[in-house]
């Protein structure tokens, strides 16, 4: 299954992909930099720099930049990770910034139930916005 994130909330995305994920199936995401988070542009990115910020260059924890990874650690919350069946779904998800080759002029899915539109407020900013805010290399 080959899902364009285009317009559509991560958690919302997020938790439609781990279910299908954990039923065994191969899910590809295109356009990851384009999925949203809902909320308020600068609590969004404090959440995020925090993140980024804690613990030292040296030791880390280290945070992740890139959108397309951004949006898999979402993802992967929302699985039993440390258990080996959500390790297997793990493997079964790919994220990709914009659309690769092998996947153009193939059938993409979106799903309505994660679009952005069903926001009451129009409170988003997109995960290529937060990369870039937090140090991201976005093209």
């Amino acid at each position: 299954m080959i899902v364009d994130a285009t317009n559509l909330i991560a958690g919302r995305l997020g938790s439609l992909v781990a279910k299908k994920a954990l039923l065994g199936e191969k899910i590809d995401i295109v356009n990851a930099e384009k999925a949203v988070i809902s909320g308020k542009k600068q609590e969004v990115f404090d959440i995020y720099k925090r993140k980024v910020s804690m613990g030292t260059w040296a030791k880390g924890p280290h945070y992740i930049r890139s959108p397309e990874r951004l949006l898999k650690r979402i993802i992967r919350d929302m699985l039993p990770y440390k258990k080996a069946r959500g390790i297997a779904a793990y493997k079964n998800i790919m994220c990709w910034e914009g659309i690769p080759e092998q996947f153009k002029g193939k059938e993409l899915v979106s799903f309505k139930e994660a679009d952005v539109s069903r926001l009451s407020i129009a409170n988003y900013i997109s995960i290529r916005d937060i990369s870039k805010h937090i140090g991201g290399r976005v093209e």
